[in-house]
């Protein structure tokens, strides 16, 4: 009788477990493929979904136009010396910045200004209170000069580092017309507004900006 141990027939037992054999290794192959199947979707998923990196970038200052620019140091407001080669025009940038382009009835301006070194080297000037002049114009006509009733200027130098920008605190203006022989208190009259073009002007340590900031009152 024929057994799995003992298989009985006209061919030699060798060649039955020959055949044996190759039987139990297609059925072993069979398995690995549907294994295969089976397992190979979640693999191929955990493959093809990547981990992103997020990268986080410091936020842009924007300037009184909307133009994004890199953040700026503020010009200190205390007396102040410090040593280097002193700047010159050509190097130095003044921007003149409102904080908006159009102001309702309740709104006061807020003025500041800027300088930029765009020379190779560092170098310095006094940009202190003392030497900022702000002149706002409308047509040929001066309506207002922050040099007029001026309290307690300082001179402040700094050192300016190549494609540095420094900034000014910014001052109100109250929409007034500034005159010297109102220092003792005398009332300012208002200027005038219902859409009123202004034109805003600076200058610092003798260096002038190179073009005026418009805006407008309401």
């Amino acid at each position: 009788m024929s057994t799995i141990k003992h298989p009985v027939g006209p061919q030699p037992s060798r060649v039955y477990w020959r055949r044996r054999l190759i039987v139990i290794l297609g059925l072993l192959a069979v398995i690995v493929v549907i294994v295969l199947i089976v397992v190979r979707p979640g693999a191929s998923s955990r493959q093809t979904t990547p981990l992103t990196a997020t990268t986080t970038t410091p936020p842009a200052v924007k300037n009184a136009s909307g133009v994004s620019s890199p953040s700026s140091t503020t010009i200190p407001t205390t007396a102040a010396q410090v040593a280097g080669a002193p700047c010159v025009a050509a190097n130095v940038d003044v921007e003149a910045i409102t904080d908006a382009t159009n102001y309702s009835a309740d709104q006061k301006p807020q003025l500041s200004l800027s300088l930029t070194n765009t020379g190779p080297k560092s170098c310095t000037l006094d940009a202190g209170t003392a030497t900022q002049v702000y002149t706002i114009t409308s047509g040929s006509e001066v309506y207002w000069e922050s040099t007029d009733c001026q309290i307690n200027p300082v001179h402040t130098e700094i050192l300016l580092a190549p494609a540095k920008t420094v900034r000014s605190t910014p001052i109100a203006w109250d929409r007034t017309r500034s005159d010297p022989a109102s220092c003792n208190g005398t009332a300012r009259p208002v200027v005038p507004a219902a859409g009123a073009s202004y034109h805003l002007k600076v200058s610092v340590g003798g260096f002038t900006s190179a073009t005026t900031k418009q805006f407008l009152l309401d």
